[in-house]
């Protein structure tokens, strides 16, 4: 397994990129940002865009191939967030409103405006501003060669998204990550749900899933030559999820409430709630491309058989 991977630093990869799980051959490279597997020839695959993806598939584009292994999953319910004062309380409550985010055709953003679309908000009902989070972030083209209305451009000048929320300038803003001081009890923000974990236990109820943001995928040449490789780094990457697992709930606590979280996560979600592989993730995908095409992104879903042509699942899959 001669390989060069880029992905970002997740926890779940750290067994790979250590070598604590056998991968004679392969170098995983963790980065600050996603590698652009199109462009970049430094990398035989890595951590991609979910939307990219499909997007790329769908125009017929076929150089980078993805396997059903998703990087990054969560619920985007935390990620609005308006100032502290505002009396929106719930999506449907946006409706009209000036929302900012940080990209337009980004996967995260998209399951966030799912849930707008959800509510009766969808995106011509809406004011939106695309720029950077703060003053902090890089100013780039966020709206990203896509085709949008005329209720979608960038913010002014480029403006910062949190000074225009906290100037009265935008109602709501859509976001990855947090800003930076948003907890303390100062920051003049708070998120759109006031029970986020209430709302998200309830989407997953309803639809049985954490939406899927970032995947695995190499470049199509790479598993021309060696298609042994798909099911190989499935596996690979499945063996390091589960071995993150044990160790975060033995030694890695980030709260000391660690074990009560981890029971909790247990008794909603079972033992694995990001599973990996086709079969688990079938219900997904397909939410997904069908909010690709609601939010005018996508024409038309891609055949889940050109989507992921190498339609498998990890082999052994740790309960």
């Amino acid at each position: 397994m001669t390989l060069k991977l880029g992905v970002r630093q997740w926890d779940h990869v750290v067994p790979i990129a250590l070598g604590d799980v056998p991968s004679p051959g392969l170098t995983l490279t963790r980065l600050e940002s996603t590698p652009d597997l199109w462009t970049s020839p430094g990398y035989d695959g890595g951590e991609t865009s979910f939307s990219r993806y499909v997007r790329a598939r769908a125009a017929g584009d076929d150089r980078v191939v993805a396997l059903p292994v998703f990087l990054m999953r969560g619920f985007r319910h935390r990620c609005i967030i308006v100032r502290q004062d505002s009396a929106a309380e719930d999506a449907a409550d946006l409706k009209g409103a000036r929302i900012g985010l940080t990209g337009w055709p980004d996967s995260g953003n998209t399951w966030t405006r799912a849930i707008l679309l959800d509510a009766g908000v969808g995106i011509h009902d809406a004011d939106w501003q695309v720029g950077p989070l703060t003053a902090a972030h890089p100013v780039v083209d966020r709206i990203g060669g896509v085709t949008v209305g005329d209720n979608v451009r960038h913010t002014p000048d480029d403006a910062p998204l949190t000074d225009l929320l906290l100037a009265g300038e935008l109602d709501a803003v859509m976001t990855p990550f947090m800003p930076t001081g948003f907890h303390a009890q100062d920051s003049g923000l708070r998120t759109l749900f006031r029970d986020t974990r209430r709302a998200e236990q309830e989407y997953y109820a309803r639809l049985g899933f954490i939406p899927g943001i970032h995947l695995l995928a190499l470049r199509s040449e790479v598993l021309a030559d060696r298609p042994e490789l798909a099911q190989q780094l499935v596996d690979l990457f499945e063996s390091a999820k589960q071995l993150s697992y044990l160790r975060r709930n033995k030694l890695m606590d980030v709260t000391p409430w660690h074990n009560e979280e981890v029971a909790v996560t247990a008794r909603v979600f079972g033992p694995d709630w990001m599973p990996y592989g086709v079969s688990a993730d079938r219900r997904m995908v397909a939410a997904f491309q069908e909010q690709l095409v609601a939010q005018e992104l996508l024409t038309a879903p891609v055949p889940a058989g050109d989507l992921f042509p190498y339609s498998i699942d990890p082999l052994e899959k740790t309960a």
